[in-house]
């Protein structure tokens, strides 16, 4: 799934070639995987798995689904990381393939780092062996949470 809009490669595409050991989801339309260069612990990328330009590019079945699986993957990363806050973030300035950013924000973040403000712990608190080793828990609470609402998931 090629960006065929630009000639850069587009890195929400490019990541349905990303190893098993970074995904903590897919199905037919989406998917959840830590993405290189947003290696945070707690931070997942939601997007579509075709590729469709910001929002407004989805198709019905794309729209209907998003919702469920974006509340159940925040709730998977607040189980596993017990998180007192997690954002879904949206912008599609930087990469318009359709994408959310789910991010989990402990205590131990400051004040200025809330919010919108918490896209700076991109490189601060960038780990990506300790984004690796939270994926198994969240990966679990998403699975369990599909599986009680009847999705499937693979």
């Amino acid at each position: 799934m090629k960006d065929t809009g630009t000639q850069n490669p587009c890195l929400m595409c490019e990541m349905e070639h990303a190893h098993e050991s970074a995904r903590v989801f897919s199905d037919p339309l989406w998917a959840a995987e830590i993405v290189p260069g947003y290696e945070v612990p707690g931070w997942f990328i939601l997007r579509a798995r075709r590729h469709a330009d910001l929002i407004t590019g989805l198709d019905d079945a794309e729209l209907v689904t998003f919702g469920r699986r974006a509340r159940n993957l925040v709730a998977a990363v607040t189980e596993a990381t017990g998180a007192p806050a997690t954002y879904l973030l949206v912008f599609g300035e930087n990469h318009r393939h359709f994408h959310t950013l789910v991010a989990a924000r402990g205590e131990d973040v400051p004040a200025d780092r809330r919010n919108g403000d918490i896209l700076k712990l991109r490189t601060e608190r960038a780990d990506p062996t300790a984004a690796a080793r939270l994926l198994p828990a969240v990966r679990q609470a998403y699975w369990r949470l599909a599986r009680e609402e009847g999705a499937e998931v693979a």
